[in-house]
C-alpha cells in the first residue's frame, strides 16, 4: 500500500500534533469518491466541522496544484493552499494534500498544518482511503493533549461521511 509523502517541516513524529485515519471499504472505488473529496463546496454536505468553503483568485469548484482557498474546521479559520494534487488515474493512487495555516505568523495563535489524503484501489473491489495531518504550532501542541482526541474524532467523521456520501451517490 502507498504512503503519504510529507515536505520538510510536517514529518510524523517531528511536529507538534499528527493524526491518522484510515477506511478499507467495499463496493466504492477511487473514481466514487474523489470527486466528494476534490469538491470542497460539498465537504460541508457530509462533513459538519467543515463550513465557509471559498476559493481565491477565480479558482474553484475544484482543487488543483496550488489553488488557494479558504474553509472554517475545529474553530479555526483557516487558510489553505494544494501542494499535491493527482487526481485519479488506473493503476496509481490518487492524491490530494494542502498546507492551512490560521492566526498570525510569530504569534503563539498561530498553526500550521499539511493535510493529505490518499485514495487507493485494492485487490480484491476494496478501496483505500487515508487521511493523515501534522500540525505545528501552539494550539497544536493543545490538541495533542485532548482527549479525547478531537482531530483523530473529527477526521473519522469526515471518512465516514465522505464513504456515505459517496455511496448514496451511487445508489442514485
Amino acid at each position: 500500500m502507498s504512503d503519504i509523502l510529507w515536505p520538510a517541516g510536517y514529518v510524523p513524529g517531528y511536529t507538534d500534533n499528527f493524526c491518522s485515519n484510515e477506511v478499507i471499504v467495499t463496493g466504492l472505488t477511487v473514481e466514487d469518491v474523489w470527486p466528494f473529496l476534490n469538491i470542497p463546496s460539498r465537504w460541508p454536505t457530509y462533513y459538519a466541522n467543515s463550513t465557509d468553503v471559498r476559493f481565491y483568485d477565480g479558482k474553484g469548484p475544484a482543487l488543483e496544484d496550488g489553488v488557494r482557498f479558504y474553509f472554517s474546521t475545529f474553530g479555526f479559520p483557516v487558510e489553505a493552499q494544494v501542494v499535491e494534487h493527482v487526481a485519479p488515474v488506473q493503476g496509481q493512487p490518487a492524491r490530494v494534500a494542502w498546507h492551512g495555516w490560521a492566526g498570525e505568523e510569530g504569534t503563539d495563535g498561530r498553526l500550521d498544518v499539511h493535510h493529505a489524503w490518499l485514495l487507493e484501489d485494492l485487490s480484491g473491489g476494496r478501496l483505500r482511503i487515508l487521511t493523515q495531518e501534522t500540525q505545528v504550532g501552539k494550539p497544536a501542541v493543545e490538541l495533542a493533549k485532548a482527549q479525547p482526541n478531537p482531530m483523530i474524532n473529527g477526521h473519522q467523521d469526515w471518512l465516514n461521511g465522505l464513504v456515505d456520501a459517496a455511496r448514496k451517490a451511487k445508489r442514485s
